[in-house]
């Protein structure tokens, strides 16, 4: 009784938080504590539906997702690296250099091991998150370039995804690159690529579309997360307070690291508040796809799943705390 009542308050909040302008940037963090808390208290809902085992339908459930991106996007998004190649190549370097060895940093200063320390450089060798474009808006920040560094850091994921894991986290797994290079092409390139074929051939029912698909993939990232939070509930009980000390000083470092970097390379200042998001935010659902999908573990995935939690929570607050301080340069 008291588990339910604890989901339906945090349900409640979220719920709240979404018609609330002011808190509206916590909706979506809310929505992800309240799946993950209902995992965690009564993670059979979570594990099999009509006698199939819930993790197998993970991936599908990333495409979905990855799908709802690419209708996103357009040839611009693309274009304008000719327009601002400089903040492009800080961007989406700083998003692939900080990070994984950020990660691997503190995987190997917290001591973990195997698969659980495979998770947090997965998540940290992980291209930016389409949450960033939001919390970018909200800070004042350049949205175009936003979505232009998480359209590119996406499409180089197949190659710079596998590269990084192979070097940071092969001491932790046997990893096959070429097998995570191909996940990543099915899970996320052929969805964004089909997704963004439909925003060309369907641009009468954007109305719609923009309208249903951030609902549809809310709730798929949603149950992505309470799937693994589910399957690995004792791992996650036994390490839940280290792990997210860890994702928080990776997600805050994501963002520090990435707008210092950004103003020492001579950026803006909407421009470096734009890579510190993008390079702190990272795409919680395909780690969690890759890991269930690649390293078959689902505990690989307990570092995605408190960073989905964790770097909403965090750019909201970020975002908030920008807001009151308008870009003057």
């Amino acid at each position: 009784m008291m588990g339910a009542l604890a989901v339906g308050a945090v349900a409640g909040f979220a719920i709240l938080a979404g018609r609330s302008r002011r808190f509206a940037a916590f909706g979506f963090a809310l929505w992800v504590l309240a799946f993950v808390t209902a995992a965690m208290i009564f993670p059979w809902l979570f594990q099999e539906w009509g006698g199939r085992p819930l993790p197998s339908i993970v991936p599908l459930l990333i495409q979905i997702i990855m799908f709802g991106m690419g209708t996103t996007l357009g040839l611009g998004d693309f274009a304008r690296v000719a327009r601002m190649p400089k903040a492009a190549f800080v961007g989406v370097g700083l998003q692939y250099v900080v990070m994984p060895l950020l990660a691997a940093f503190l995987a190997w200063s917290f001591g973990f091991q195997g698969a659980l320390a495979a998770g947090i450089i997965l998540i940290g060798a992980s291209p930016g998150g389409v949450a960033s474009n939001v919390i970018t808006y909200l800070a004042g920040g350049n949205v175009a370039l936003s979505v232009t560094l998480t359209a590119i850091s996406t499409m180089l994921s197949p190659f710079l995804t596998p590269l990084a894991m192979t070097v940071l986290a092969g001491t932790y797994l046997e990893l096959d690159a070429g097998e995570m290079m191909w996940s990543i092409v099915r899970l996320i390139i052929v969805p964004i690529a089909a997704g963004f074929v439909a925003n060309a051939l369907l641009r009468q029912y954007s109305h719609w579309r923009d309208r249903l698909l951030p609902i549809v993939s809310m709730v798929a990232i949603c149950l992505v997360l309470a799937i693994l939070t589910a399957a690995a509930r004792d791992q996650l009980l036994e390490a839940a307070a280290v792990m997210v000390v860890l994702v928080l000083l990776h997600n805050c470092g994501g963002y520090l690291l990435g707008y210092w970097g950004a103003r020492g390379a001579g950026l803006g200042e909407a421009e470096a508040r734009t890579v510190s998001v993008e390079v702190g935010m990272q795409n919680a659902g395909m780690a969690a796809g890759l890991a269930v999908s690649v390293l078959h573990s689902a505990p690989a995935g307990l570092a995605a799943t408190v960073f989905a939690t964790v770097m909403n929570v965090s750019g909201a607050l970020l975002a908030s705390w920008w807001r009151q301080r308008p870009v003057r340069d």
